[in-house]
């Protein structure tokens, strides 16, 4: 087995068997290159000490990413290549770190430590693939395996609950029966894990291409962290436009738009305020008044609590708000809509509200007729460059002045008014015709 190493990686195993010490490429590195996927980040466990590397590797600069731990990054020609010694790890009282690492000779000592099968491969330039757990079946397989016993790795370190699936959902695997059980029997645990690695293993399970069918299969185990999900399952709708319940809408919704963070995110809240919402007519059809209300909410709150930005936060708050609000194609309403959202966010709501419909019955295919129309104006909008926004105007609030109005309000209430009537197409857009819609808007 050979594989194309970037340059870097190959002098850093040089370098390691020059001063007489042994390297492996590990992980999901390793993973990746059989996935016939480029990887990111590289990785190599050796027999050299923390302290040996740093003298084998007195040339580059080397940072002590994590000492105490035996890991320390070693950066050739701008190339980060992170080096930890093969270790093996005492009990984890914190449920996260070992309370003791001990290094060791052996590499398959150290593999024996890691999470799952698929990540606990090795790989020498000259020795080939290390293979002690039979990841590569796995992998072939389309398996998520815990190495060794599966509630003994989860006691280690709860977040590998999270993992296991986020695994699932971004290679598109399924969980091995024991595993999977060690996940579910412990997924409690979740609530005593921080909310910044929650969150993180999230945001990659949420982009994951196989996201619909973990949430569906594990909703009780995603449900510890988004308790909102649970009512969600099963939850039927009974509207004619809807043929599946809440969650598998979400779930179907979920995996069609675009694997965006904001977006997905988006699409995961936009329906879970609907089985609070829920009534019925008189004819027993099912209705969610201000579901898209409590929706939001509920965004706001869980993103807050997975210590998400502020930024996203807002963003993908606007996009579950706004997601079942109707849009007609016509270019004037799209412009306001531009001036609301700004284009990037309001292409993303049209992909929300996109994979909302497709996630429908069939007569909803006339909405998705008119995003299409709307994508058409919207294109033709940029296009033309045309004004839907302060910014675009041909005049600002220093031209203002120099017409003798004072700072303040005023000069805010006139450019909003002028913005207002260039987008209603009233009058074009340039300075001289803005400068005399102005002055009539003193007088008045």
């Amino acid at each position: 087995m050979k594989l194309n190493l970037p340059v870097p990686v190959e002098i850093a195993f040089r370098q390691l068997e020059s001063c007489g010490f042994c390297g492996y490429l590990v992980g999901g590195c390793v993973r990746d290159y059989l996935l016939k996927t480029i990887p990111t980040d590289f990785d190599i466990t050796t027999d050299a000490t923390p302290a040996e590397i740093i003298r084998c590797f007195n040339n580059y600069r080397v940072v002590e990413t994590g000492i105490v731990h035996g890991t320390v990054t070693v950066i050739i020609d701008g190339f980060p290549i992170e080096m930890t010694t093969h270790r093996i790890e005492g009990n984890y009282s914190d449920k996260r770190h070992p309370d003791a690492v001990i290094f060791t000779k052996k590499i398959a000592d150290d593999l024996a430590r890691r999470d799952f099968t698929i990540n606990a491969l090795a790989f020498h330039p000259q020795k080939g693939l290390i293979d002690l757990f039979d990841g590569l079946s796995d992998l072939k397989n389309k398996i998520i395996r815990c190495v060794g016993d599966p509630e003994q790795r989860i006691v280690e370190d709860r977040l590998r609950i999270l993992r296991g699936l986020r695994f699932a959902a971004t290679l598109g695997f399924r969980l091995e029966t024991k595993t999977q059980l060690a996940i579910r029997q412990n997924c409690g645990q979740l609530n005593e894990l921080s909310a910044e690695r929650i969150g993180a293993e999230l945001a990659k399970l949420v982009c994951g291409k196989n996201v619909k069918a973990v949430l569906l299969e594990e909703t009780q185990v995603l449900g510890v962290v988004i308790p909102e999900l649970l009512p969600a399952k099963n939850f039927d709708q009974q509207n004619p436009h809807h043929c599946y319940d809440v969650l598998t809408h979400t779930a179907i919704a979920l995996e069609t738009v675009p694997p965006v963070l904001r977006i997905r995110w988006a699409m995961l809240f936009h329906d879970l305020g609907k089985p609070e919402t829920f009534t019925q007519d008189a004819n027993g059809v099912g209705h969610f008044k201000g579901h898209s209300v409590r929706s939001e909410a509920i965004a706001r709150k869980r993103l807050t609590l997975l210590r998400s930005d502020k930024k996203t936060i807002d963003q993908v708050c606007l996009l579950v708000k706004y997601h079942s609000t109707p849009i007609a194609a016509d270019k004037k309403i799209i412009k306001r809509w531009l001036n609301r959202l700004s284009e990037p966010l309001f292409r993303d709501l049209l992909a929300v509200k996109r994979g909302d419909d497709q996630a429908k019955a069939s007569q909803c295919s006339i909405r998705l007729e008119n995003l299409a129309k709307i994508e058409l104006l919207l294109d033709e909008i940029m296009a033309e460059q045309a004004c839907f926004s302060l910014t675009d105007l041909a005049i600002n609030g220093n031209d203002l002045l120099l017409l003798g109005i004072k700072p303040g309000q005023e000069i805010g209430r006139i450019l909003n008014q002028l913005l207002e009537d260039v987008i209603d197409e009233k009058y074009q857009n340039t300075k001289a015709i803005l400068i005399e819609k102005a002055k009539e808007i003193l007088r008045c």
